[in-house]
């Protein structure tokens, strides 16, 4: 019988040696302190303005290049309580408009998804080019004073498509690159994945009643898996708890974790090799998206913040290189999911509800973070850096 292909992914051999002598001590990457985090900073519509403001100033993934693959393709989205329309142009360029009106403020496109060369707000019956945003013949045009139509185009809000992730800039301030702002060490990060040229396989949204941050948190945290999730074939049996390694890249990072068969493999004395087969890992992007590494295909979420501090909207999406695809490779993928959703939706997300209601009822105080909690510690040190001039 055939052995599988492999599909896995090289990471990087310092990173793999660190977390095998981890496994072989018991040990974990630490910090010097712990951390204390004002629960107020999970209940404040103030603190939820001013982490909506900062994001407005940064790079934004919004979409895969995959979601819009030929000429006059678009999906929508609503990011920041801004309503976006993103499309393929005709050299093949990605182009996000703001999806309003120029005339009275409607939505110029309603729909999720599609294929258009023309959109138009219902309201008036004001329409515009998918290319380049222009504005069409109006109805009953000779109403209206002189319209300018070099200045009556879609609003188009700057956009970088970079290892085939959609980035915007809201602020229309920054001439920073998206390269620029990961750094080489995230792009080299990226770059095995073979995002480029990945499709989405599977596309999952969900608003939920708990705070961005705590949703981050748990994602990021090494130390919960074997209490949240116990059981045969849950997370808690396929990874060890409280063995990791956490690389800081500026205001991003990466966590690498040992899956369970690592530690089976370093007792075997087998040549391991710095593969994603025994090395889960999650890459952290600043300030709200993760690049979760399975073994063979890329768990992308971006969690997005509410202006109730209460509430958060989850996008995960499942990326996959397409030259692996196949029935085995699909199967594998669903199963995945199956695991991913079943621990989410049944133990992380209650818990974080939990604690949520708690924070709501009790906001004096602070939640604490362990010196062995190094990238939970990352997020709220980098937010505090940016709001409230460190902590």
């Amino acid at each position: 019988m055939m052995r599988p292909a492999d599909t896995s992914v090289s990471l990087d051999e310092d990173v793999v040696a660190r977390l095998i002598d981890h496994v072989r001590n018991n040990s974990t990457d630490m910090t010097d302190s712990e951390l204390h985090v004002p629960i107020d900073h999970f209940v404040s519509v103030e603190r939820a303005q001013a982490e909506i403001a900062l994001m407005r100033t940064l790079p934004l993934i919004v979409g895969h290049v995959s979601e819009i693959k030929t000429p006059g393709d678009f999906i929508t989205r609503e990011i920041l309580g801004v309503g976006l329309l993103i499309t393929r142009q005709d050299d093949g360029s990605v182009v996000t408009y703001r999806n309003m009106c120029k005339h009275r403020g409607g939505r110029v496109e309603q729909k999720e998804a599609g294929r258009k060369r023309i959109f138009m707000c219902r309201y008036h019956g004001w329409s515009y080019n998918s290319e380049g945003g222009t504005l069409r013949p109006l109805p009953y045009e000779d109403s209206y004073g002189p319209i300018d139509r070099d200045c009556t185009k879609l609003d188009e809000i700057r956009t970088e498509v970079h290892h085939g992730l959609i980035f915007i800039d809201l602020s229309g301030q920054s001439d920073c690159s998206v390269a620029d702002y990961l750094g080489p060490e995230v792009n080299a990060q990226i770059a095995p994945w073979g995002l480029d040229n990945a499709v989405v396989y599977l596309d999952k949204s969900f608003t939920l009643p708990i705070n961005w941050k705590l949703v981050m948190d748990g994602a990021i945290d090494s130390l919960h898996a074997q209490f949240l999730h116990p059981g045969p074939g849950n997370v808690g049996a396929r990874t060890l708890t409280n063995i990791a390694v956490f690389r800081e890249f500026g205001r991003h990072g990466k966590l690498f974790q040992p899956r369970t068969k690592l530690k089976a493999l370093i007792a075997s004395g087998e040549d391991l090799g710095a593969s994603s087969k025994y090395v889960a890992s999650l890459l952290m992007v600043y300030p709200n998206a993760m690049v979760i590494g399975a073994p063979d295909h890329v768990e992308f979420w971006t969690v997005w913040p509410s202006a109730n501090p209460s509430e958060c909207t989850v996008k995960i999406r499942f990326l996959v290189r397409p030259e692996i695809l196949n029935p085995d490779m699909e199967a594998r993928i669903n199963k995945s999911w199956e695991i991913l959703s079943t621990a989410a939706t049944n133990e992380d997300w209650p818990m974080e509800v939990w604690i949520q209601e708690n924070a709501n009822a009790w906001p004096s105080g602070t939640f604490r973070y362990g010196r062995n909690e190094v990238s939970a510690q990352h997020l709220h040190h980098q937010l505090a850096r940016d709001l409230d001039q460190g902590v």
